[in-house]
């Protein structure tokens, strides 16, 4: 089950000449979790940065300016609707994609996360295609 949001926005550093994404970040206290992303993402091309937490996300997010974050919403030290929230707020990081992914599948969840500023909101388990449809949807062509 998806929910999505019908906000787009162009990433602060946008796709390279080329065409493809350059990094991709995963926020989620699951290491599996992050793994799976990581190996559907790598497949495709891209480069990902991980990060076991909200806070350690928004440090890595202002470091590195990736071009899609990818955040869970139930993490320690900082959850994903305070460090989306965050990243709005900042000049710098405000226009990043973001898909947040969650169990949470109640209607008032998928609310929180666009009022929070997500562009799309997943429920998990997420397929790999539907993943890779809405990373290149938010950012463009992703090698195949």
């Amino acid at each position: 089950m998806m929910a999505l949001h019908a906000t787009s926005s162009a990433p602060a550093n946008g796709p390279s000449p080329d065409g493809l994404l350059r990094r991709v970040l995963i926020v989620d206290d699951a290491r599996t979790v992050r793994l799976y992303y990581r190996g559907i993402l790598e497949r495709a091309g891209i480069d990902v940065t991980e990060a076991e937490n909200g806070l350690e996300g928004l440090e890595k997010a202002a470091e590195i300016f990736p071009d899609l974050l990818i955040v869970d919403i139930n993490m320690p030290k900082m959850d994903g609707y305070t460090m989306l929230r965050a990243i709005r707020a900042d000049i710098q990081t405000r226009s990043i994609p973001a898909i947040m992914i969650s169990t949470e599948a109640e209607g008032r969840d998928a609310e929180r996360a666009y009022e929070a500023g997500a562009n799309v909101y997943l429920i998990k388990p997420v397929r790999p295609d539907q993943l890779l449809a809405f990373v290149q949807m938010l950012v463009g062509v992703v090698a195949s």
